[in-house]
């Protein structure tokens, strides 16, 4: 099974909105066998006990690093964009939509 790292945005707009977006295609990918993080849900963890923005940008990279391929929701996000660059570096392949992801790891 392969790991999934959403990529999307988060603090642009609405933090829950963009949460509930990433867990909608999180959960399409679960149901067809990939093992999706969603970064985006750290936001319950962050209100309960709250950390800077490099204390997640740190620990999502980490998860990030373990994960065989990123997908990048579409919207603005200078943060998915950073992972994206950070992946791209890492040589962790990068997908723009579910399709795309779905054609690319069959394939490879």
């Amino acid at each position: 099974m392969r790991h999934v790292y959403i990529a999307g945005p988060y603090t642009r707009g609405d933090p829950v909105i963009n949460t509930g977006d990433a867990v909608r295609v999180a959960d399409m990918l679960a149901c067809i066998g990939y093992i999706p993080f969603i970064p985006h849900l750290n936001l319950l963890w962050h209100l309960i006990r709250p950390h800077a923005i490099d204390f997640w940008y740190e620990y999502d990279l980490a998860w990030l690093d373990r994960c065989d391929c990123l997908l990048r929701l579409s919207g603005e996000s200078p943060g998915a964009d950073k992972e994206v660059e950070y992946a791209i570096t890492k040589q962790i392949p990068v997908y723009y939509s579910v399709d795309e992801l779905i054609e690319g790891e069959d394939s490879g």
